[in-house]
């Protein structure tokens, strides 16, 4: 398994809903945190479930660490550019 490539297949923002739906954040939440509509982040979970080949969003973040043996959590956080500064 060449963990590289497989992340490689993820975009940055697919990779930054990964981390967030595993650390339990709803689609309004995502959405929130990356400032975009909750509307966008679940076409945004559907696309990683068909990449994935998972059924449900829940099963997002163990598919994905089955996948590329990397904890989801591990991702390394990277507020989205319009939230930058807000929060901590």
């Amino acid at each position: 398994m060449t963990t590289n490539e497989e992340l490689a297949d993820l975009t940055e923002r697919q990779l930054q809903i990964v981390r967030l739906i595993a650390q339990g954040c709803s689609n309004e939440e995502v959405g929130t945190t990356l400032g975009i509509a909750p509307r966008t982040a679940k076409a945004h979970s559907d696309a990683l479930r068909q990449k994935l080949g998972v059924p449900k969003r829940r099963q997002i973040p163990a598919a994905f660490r089955a996948l590329t043996g990397v904890d989801p959590l591990a991702l390394a956080h990277e507020p989205a550019p319009a939230l930058s500064g807000v929060g901590g």
